[in-house]
């Protein structure tokens, strides 16, 4: 009956979970799938509550993935902005890792705090790309032509730069 409870447990996590942490979470025990779930409820509040870092903005923690031996925990967040934000932020999270690395271990009661390791989260990304593919081809198929894509719009300096020339 336990183990039927403890099955259905790990069901339900898996479905919930993002796609990379699928394949882990069938084989990880109980303990570890809470100490993930703790690090990163820990994580994300404290990055909205206690971090200052101007270069950690829009970041949110998606999952926790920790090794069995608790020493390591890889931390995968979704990041808004383009590549320029996301790698400042991963960054910024890289250098407050022992701030929240001392957070963990105020909520967590293990012999080892984890160490982070914060890694960009493609899952809203590759999501976006299928759906758009999907979408090409359902156009294909329904012989409807391509929606044009948006051009480039010339610097504003080079207009103001032919104007100021003029005037002279």
């Amino acid at each position: 009956m336990i183990q039927t409870s403890d099955s259905l447990l790990l069901t339900l996590y898996s479905s919930l979970s993002t796609p990379h942490s699928l394949l882990l979470t069938r084989n990880l025990s109980r303990r570890l799938l809470k100490a993930a779930e703790a690090i990163r409820e820990v994580v994300a509040a404290s990055i909205l509550t206690d971090l200052r870092d101007p270069r950690v903005e829009n970041v949110t923690v998606i999952s926790v993935e920790v090794t069995p031996d608790m020493r390591e925990a890889k931390v995968f967040v979704s990041v808004m902005g383009d590549e320029t934000q996301k790698n400042l932020s991963i960054r910024g999270l890289q250098n407050a890792a022992g701030f929240l690395q001392s957070k963990i271990a105020n909520r967590l009661d293990t012999r080892y705090t984890p160490r982070l390791r914060f890694e960009i989260d493609r899952g809203q990304e590759n999501a976006m790309a299928v759906g758009e593919i999907l979408a090409r081809i359902q156009r294909e198929k329904d012989g409807e032509p391509e929606p044009p894509e948006p051009e480039e719009s010339p610097p504003e300096n080079a207009h103001s730069n032919d104007s100021e020339s003029s005037n002279n």
